[in-house]
């Protein structure tokens, strides 16, 4: 038996600015873009790992009034999961990131654990670190 992530789900204000970030900060295409009322998820992915994808959501889509209330006030406080990526050539992702728009949390340091690394937020403040591969 084998098993492998397919989808990870990110909540964000606005998916069109969104998508612009992960597009032209991190050079991620859009995979699959599917409306439903008033919402819409769309799936962000790379072609290094073409079955895994990012399903970019606000916080209300496919969620009852309260959890997305709930969520709403999660993604407020730039407490939800954070992305983690790795890339080749970290120097380049970071300022293409930064020129981008990207708040900065931490540019590109050698971490004591290991791995050098840089931090900043997205448009929604979710947390996005990217390590160097």
């Amino acid at each position: 038996m084998t098993i492998s992530l397919q989808f990870t789900h990110l909540t964000v204000h606005n998916p069109d600015a969104a998508i612009a970030f992960y597009r032209d900060a991190l050079g991620l295409k859009v995979q699959n873009d599917v409306s439903n009322g008033d919402f819409r998820w769309v799936t962000m992915g790379t072609s290094t790992q073409p079955g895994l994808g990012i399903v970019l959501s606000e916080p209300h889509a496919g969620r009852s009034q309260e959890d997305g209330d709930a969520m709403a006030r999660l993604l407020a406080k730039g407490v939800l999961p954070m992305l983690n990526f790795s890339a080749s050539d970290l120097n380049a992702t970071f300022e293409k990131a930064a020129a981008a728009g990207a708040e900065v949390l931490q540019e590109p340091v050698e971490q004591p654990w290991g791995p050098r690394d840089c931090a900043f937020r997205d448009p929604s403040g979710n947390t996005v670190r990217v390590a160097q591969a």
